[in-house]
C-alpha cells in the first residue's frame, strides 16, 4: 500500500546522506540552539532538502522536520516526520554514529520508516504489516528481533553521549550484564531489529516525534515493540511534538517483563504518574 512512499523515502535518505558526508569531510562550524543542543550546517541543509523534496513528491501531506518544526497538528491524515541528522553530537565528534530518519504517520500511527547511516551505507526500512529489511551494499536482509524473554539475558543499548541515574537503576533492577553503546535513536533501534541488542529505554521527555516515528515503524514492522514508558502507543500529529513520556523499544518476547520495571523507574523520576 505504501510502495511509492517507501521508494521515495529510501531515495531521499540516500541523497541526504551524500550531503551529510560532503559536510562531514570539512571543517564545519557548530552553533547552539539551546543548552546541550548543537546544530550544524549539515542539519540545516539536509532539513531544507528533505522538506522541499517531500512537499514536491507528496504535496497534500504535512511535513514536520526538526529544524523547521512549525507544524504538526493533524491527528488524521498523513504526516511525514523528518530528522535530517539524528546524532548531531556524534556527527561533530566524527565517530560515524549518526543517521537520516524519515517516517510517515497515518492517522497518528507510525506506518513507514527509513533510517540511513551514511558512514556505513546501512539502510533500515520498514512498513508496518509488510516487514522490515536492512540494505547494505548489494545485499538485503530480513529484520527480526530476538526472542530473549529473560531481561537479565538481554543486551541493553545505551546512548554514547549521555547516561542518567535512571539508566543505572534500570540495569540493576533488570539484572542486565550486557550493554551496547551507540549514538542516534535510529541506530539503536536498528541494533534491536538486527538482533545485536534487545532493549532501548529513553528515560526522559527530551526526544521528539521526528526521533521516534521512523524507528518505531521499522521496529514494529520487524515484529518488535515501541511504546512510551507506560506501554502506550505513541500518537503522532497531535500538535505535541515532544515525547514527554519517554521511549521503550524492545523485542516482543521480553516486553511484558521489562515494562513494569521501566514504568516504576519512570514514575520515580516523575516522567509518568
Amino acid at each position: 500500500m505504501l510502495d511509492r512512499e517507501l521508494v521515495e523515502a529510501v531515495k531521499l535518505a540516500r541523497e541526504a546522506g551524500r550531503i551529510l558526508l560532503e559536510i562531514y569531510a570539512t571543517d564545519f562550524g557548530v552553533e547552539m540552539k539551546g543548552e546541550s543542543d548543537p546544530v550544524t550546517e549539515a542539519d540545516r541543509r539536509v532539513n531544507a532538502f528533505l522538506t522541499a523534496r517531500l512537499h514536491e513528491s507528496f504535496p497534500t501531506d504535512l511535513v514536520v522536520a526538526e529544524e523547521s518544526a512549525t507544524e504538526g497538528k493533524q491527528s488524521s491524515g498523513r504526516c511525514w516526520f523528518v530528522d535530517p541528522l539524528d546524532g548531531t553530537k556524534e556527527f561533530i565528534a566524527k565517530n560515524g554514529e549518526f543517521s537520516v530518519m524519515i517516517g510517515l504517520a497515518i492517522d497518528g500511527d507510525a506506518q513507514l520508516g527509513v533510517v540511513y547511516q551514511p558512514t556505513t551505507g546501512k539502510l533500515w526500512r520498514g512498513v508496518v504489516g509488510d516487514g522490515a529489511f536492512l540494505e547494505q551494499g548489494d545485499k538485503t536482509y530480513v529484520l527480526r528481533p530476538s526472542d530473549i524473554a529473560d531481561p537479565s539475558q538481554m543486551r541493553l543499548v545505551v546512548s554514547r553521549s549521555h547516561r542518567s541515574k535512571s539508566t543505572d537503576a534500570l540495569v540493576q533492577r533488570l539484572g542486565i550484564t550486557q550493554e551496547a553503546v551507540s549514538g542516534s535513536v535510529g541506530l539503536k533501534v536498528g541494533l534491536i531489529a538486527e538482533r545485536k541488542a534487545d532493549l532501548y529505554v529513553h528515560l526522559s521527555g527530551k526526544t521528539s516525534a521526528w526521533d521516534a516515528c521512523a524507528p518505531e515503524a521499522i521496529l514494529r514492522a520487524a515484529g518488535g515493540t515501541f511504546t512510551d514508558l507506560e506501554g502506550r502507543q505513541i500518537q503522532y500529529g497531535t500538535g505535541e511534538l515532544k515525547n514527554h513520556r519517554g521511549i521503550l523499544a524492545c523485542n516482543r518476547k521480553g516486553f511484558e517483563k521489562v515494562l513494569p520495571v521501566v514504568s516504576a523507574i519512570a514514575r520515580e523520576a516523575g516522567l509518568i504518574t
